[in-house]
């Protein structure tokens, strides 16, 4: 078990209710997305765990993870570390993402994995980067939903600028949602949030290693 602890504003029964839930939040627009703790619920749950919270008005919060027991032996090694080394292939990733905190975190998994990584915070930066950047970008992660340009819309403009880039959509909405905002085709894929460091780099080995849609 493991819980942390604050001493900040608290919350109200009503709302510890829906504190899990996607896109669930009480920022004000355009301050957060409410993936943060859904993503950490997402993971959790994926390792046989729960989450709990207690919050009291003015008198802060408390999230206690709970995770199963494992019985196993442990086995010491006296051999050298072996030395962790980045793929001698650095693709180029733009990654797309108005949440800072996601954003960051993958930004991070990609850069620990031998990946070069252009971070843009919307859909207008990110096509400033495409133009600015002179060399090639072998693949686009980019959340489906985002103020001002949706990643489909995106998507299509870098698809114009560069035939046949390689997309990959982000995102936690269901699959109704999407359909009205994700383009189908080759060279474009996509991975449900929450999604561990392990499915994102498996899924990012996918698209990449696709042959290139030479049609578009």
């Amino acid at each position: 078990m493991l819980a942390v602890s604050d001493t900040g504003a608290g919350m109200s029964p009503e709302i510890q209710d829906r504190i899990l839930e996607p896109f669930f939040t009480t920022k004000g627009v355009g301050k957060g997305t409410g993936l943060g703790l859904s993503i950490v619920y997402g993971i959790v749950k994926q390792h046989g765990g729960e989450i709990g919270v207690h919050s009291v008005p003015g008198l802060g919060s408390t999230f206690t993870v709970y995770l199963p027991p494992i019985e196993a032996t442990v086995r010491r090694e006296e051999t050298t570390p072996a030395r962790v080394t980045s793929p001698e292939r650095s693709e180029t990733i733009l990654l797309v993402e108005d949440e800072a905190e996601v954003r960051r975190l993958v930004a991070s998994v990609l850069g620990r994995n031998g990946y070069r990584v252009l971070e843009a915070p919307d859909g207008a930066e990110a096509m400033q980067f495409a133009a600015d950047h002179s060399g090639v970008i072998d693949l686009v992660v980019t959340d489906v939903v985002m103020p001002h340009m949706s990643g489909s819309e995106l998507a299509k403009r870098l698809r114009a600028a560069r035939p046949g880039i390689r997309i990959l959509y982000v995102s936690g909405y269901t699959d109704d949602k999407l359909s009205e905002h994700v383009l189908q085709g080759r060279g474009i894929a996509f991975l449900q949030k929450p999604f561990t460091s392990s499915t994102l780099l498996w899924k990012l080995r996918q698209v990449l290693e696709e042959r290139p849609d030479e049609s578009a």
